[in-house]
């Protein structure tokens, strides 16, 4: 399906977008663009693979023109570009709305222009019941997904989404801090011990987006099932691993954040479909002419529990230390220790 193809990925130079460019190095894919407004990083990737094949372009998603300039000649893009720290999105709610809503309808734009025949955006929790700007500003950019959708008609053009829990160790997650913190002797600062969070690995982060690539129809949103851990149980597995004796200092909830996050609200689940790994959203079809709706008898009412990290599969002490020891740098640190204490 890749083959000689060529795939744009807007913030590439984060966490998923090297997490993305890794499957696609040794397939037949023809060219990987990488998009996002950071030279320093782009530079760093260039000279780290130093392949022919992956294509650099500096540009910013708040401006339509350069990402216009960017989708040309494209056949894919997986759009990860975001603002995504929720205390900062706090702070500057304008900015993440400038660069999470107008900036995926800049992308979508581009993206009709150029024909391109498939585009994953990818979203959060946070925009389940949203009760922070970052949360808000994404659940926006789902809508003006699914807005959009619906105005592609016969054209071969396919949006759809994805929603994903916590993905460990990517940049800006608490695990990489409470690493820190561990290494460096501090206490490891807990916001609440109760807090739960899905547990989702880099990998996992892919499997979704291709998932949704493969079987997305127009406004679709895909979600994948996955396990949840308490704060406390995941900052005790982390000094465990780490053999330390850091005691846990609890600080209190941070500006705009949860007890708990939910992938699919109570509403969604009336109309979501099951499929094994992962659960399927389709979109709303229905235009604004409600009186046939109501003709026909819509009333179906929810009767099922919103998906949530809360009532998903609880880790335990042991299957969390089992996931954390996928992170490649925490599983490298972990052997050291281990080869050290012999």
């Amino acid at each position: 399906m890749f083959k000689n193809k060529t795939l744009l990925i807007t913030g590439g130079t984060g966490s998923f977008g090297n997490a993305v460019l890794n499957r696609f190095l040794n397939t037949d894919i023809g060219e990987i663009r990488i998009f996002s407004r950071d030279e320093k990083k782009q530079d760093d990737m260039r000279q780290h693979y130093n392949l022919p094949k992956i294509k650099y372009y500096i540009g910013d998603v708040r401006d339509s023109e350069s990402i216009r300039n960017a989708m040309k000649g494209v056949d894919f893009t997986f759009h990860a570009a975001a603002l995504k720290q929720v205390p900062s999105c706090e702070f500057f709610p304008t900015e993440a709305v400038r660069t999470n809503v107008l900036g995926c309808e800049n992308v979508l734009n581009a993206a009709v222009e150029n024909n391109v025949k498939r585009v994953i955006v990818l979203s959060t929790d946070k925009a389940v019941y949203p009760i922070n700007a970052m949360g808000m500003s994404k659940a926006l950019s789902e809508k003006v997904m699914v807005a959009k959708s619906r105005n592609l008609n016969n054209s071969g053009i396919v949006f759809c989404g994805t929603r994903y829990g916590n993905v460990m160790a990517s940049r800006g997650s608490v695990i990489p801090l409470f690493v820190e913190q561990i290494m460096k002797g501090k206490p490891l600062t807990i916001t609440d011990p109760n807090m739960t969070r899905f547990m989702m690995t880099l990998d996992d982060a892919v499997d979704l987006v291709l998932f949704a690539f493969q079987n997305g129809e127009p406004g679709d949103i895909f979600v994948q099932k996955a396990p949840a851990s308490t704060i406390d149980t995941l900052a005790k597995a982390l000094l465990e691993l780490y053999k330390s004796d850091s005691e846990l200092r609890i600080i209190g909830t941070r500006h705009g954040e949860k007890l708990y996050e939910t992938l699919i609200n109570r509403e969604e689940m009336v109309k979501t479909i099951d499929l094994g790994s992962y659960y399927r959203i389709p979109a709303d079809t229905r235009d604004l002419n409600y009186n046939r709706y109501f003709i026909e008898g819509e009333t179906q009412i929810s009767q099922m529990d919103e998906y949530t990290s809360h009532n998903t599969h609880r880790l335990s002490l042991e299957e969390t230390k089992e996931l954390l020891l996928k992170i490649d740098f925490i599983w490298n640190d972990v052997k050291k220790l281990s080869v050290s204490n012999k």
